[in-house]
């Protein structure tokens, strides 16, 4: 069981933790603009200032 978890845990993604002052990899996600769900991209962006935040568990049923 150990060997799977280790082989499961090789095979994902490199996840990104950014510190202050890294650049943010660009991305495309899901937003909420005009009461609508729209994808936006990060690269859209680019030049540009960007606040970005989101809630974890936002939209959730709890």
């Amino acid at each position: 069981m150990v060997n799977e978890f280790n082989a499961a845990v090789a095979a994902s993604p490199t996840v990104f933790c950014a510190s202050r002052g890294d650049r943010a990899p660009v991305f495309t996600a899901d937003a909420i603009i005009d009461n609508q769900i729209k994808k936006i991209n990060l690269e859209n962006y680019k030049g540009k200032w960007v606040l970005l935040f989101f809630y974890p568990s936002d939209f959730t049923f709890v």
